[in-house]
């Protein structure tokens, strides 16, 4: 029976059997809770709410430097493929960056000194590379592969706009008045940085077509930074079979300097 206070005996009887009866929790009248002294272990019960906050508050932390750090990395991203406010998967982009390109010297222009050569033009070409089946000489049974038909494009400036075509010919046509034929060297002068697109190209204005407009002084035509228009792995299976493949590329016409 817990320790009743003075105060307490001298109370009626059933005042004090109410005050026996009454919760102590373990602490007589007389005593408190003993106070926590700084530095002294706490007990288990507080211990364990404490760590399980610790340990709450550590994920929250960690999980919000996660996203700080994701954010910070995708704001990165998005400037690197944007330079005064330009979009990436423009022409413009695409342009400036073939800007940086080395080019093969399997392709590069001829030095042509003392006074070296001169960039007339610079377009953006997006399109098809187009084929058609042919029989697959000496195959018996008969077989076939692709034949590279022509190309089918349009060209953009650096303004993103789009200014001409890019036909069988090869030509590269802006206006009635501004047009040009390409034919390749002997032998060609080709380049292949990447397996997977056609290759990078030198051409010269085709004997017999003049160019005119602004490609009327061009002396060489370089086809850079092809993504896809490879013609098909799975070979055709009839001689009426035809394929188009996207590509695009980057097309420089060059002039001599005098």
């Amino acid at each position: 029976m817990p320790e009743l206070p003075p105060f307490v005996m001298n109370m009626p009887p059933l005042v004090k059997r109410r005050c026996q009866n009454f919760p102590t929790h373990g602490f007589p009248y007389n005593q408190t809770k003993p106070p926590l002294v700084k530095g002294s272990p706490q007990p288990p019960a507080r211990r364990t709410r404490f760590a399980s906050h610790l340990k709450t508050y550590t994920m929250k932390k960690n999980l919000l430097i996660a996203v700080s750090v994701a954010g910070l990395f995708l704001l990165i991203a998005l400037s690197c493929s944007r330079e005064d406010g330009i979009s990436a998967a423009s022409p413009a982009f695409k342009l400036m960056e073939t800007e940086r390109l080395s080019i093969p010297a399997a392709i590069e222009l001829p030095a042509n000194l003392p006074n070296g050569n001169s960039r007339v033009a610079t377009f953006y070409a997006e399109g098809l590379q187009k084929y058609k089946a042919q029989v697959k000489a000496g195959s018996d049974p008969v077989m076939y592969e692709w034949l590279f038909v022509a190309p089918e494009a349009d060209l953009y400036d650096a303004s993103n706009a789009k200014v001409g075509t890019h036909g069988a010919g090869p030509f590269w046509q802006l206006s009635a008045t501004d047009s040009i034929f390409g034919q390749a060297f002997t032998p060609a002068k080709t380049a292949t940085p990447d397996a997977n697109s056609i290759p990078w190209l030198q051409l010269v204005p085709k004997n017999g077509k003049m160019p005119t407009g602004i490609f009327s002084n061009v002396a060489y035509i370089q086809r850079i930074a092809t993504t896809g228009g490879k013609a098909p792995e799975a070979a055709p299976k009839s001689l009426s079979d035809k394929a188009d493949v996207f590509y695009t590329a980057v097309y420089r016409f060059s002039k001599k300097n005098p």
